[in-house]
Order: C-alpha cells, then structure tokens, then sequence
C-alpha cells in the first residue's frame, strides 16, 4: 500500500472515530440531563466500544501492533 493510500486511510479512520466519540459524549451529556434514558445510553455506548473494537482489530490485524 501507497504511503499516500495509508494517510488517506488514517485521516478517514480518524475522523470516523472522532465522529463516533462526539456521539458518545452528546448521549452522556444528554442522559446527565435527563433526555436520554438509561437503556438508551448503554444502546449507544455498547455501538461506541463495539466499533472501535472492531477498528482496534482490524489495525492490530493489518500491521500488527
């Protein structure tokens, strides 16, 4: 893979992360404040960690750690 092609990835990755942190963080502020229930936030955390799991795999998976 270009070193181009990797750097694209990387930027892609990091703002899909980022992405899904803000998520999180907006359910968190949204159930200290009462807007969100409590089965709702786990809904949403239970995305939040199982997709970065996933996108930690998938790195360790193709460049090992």
């Amino acid at each position: 893979m270009s070193k181009e092609t990797r750097e694209l990835l990387d930027k892609i990755v990091g703002r899909l992360v980022s992405r899904k942190l803000l998520v999180w963080g907006t359910a968190t502020a949204l159930a200290i404040i009462g807007s969100v229930t409590s089965e709702d936030w786990v809904a949403v955390s239970l995305v939040y960690i199982g997709s970065q799991a996933a996108v930690d795999l998938a790195t360790v998976w193709r460049h090992g750690k």
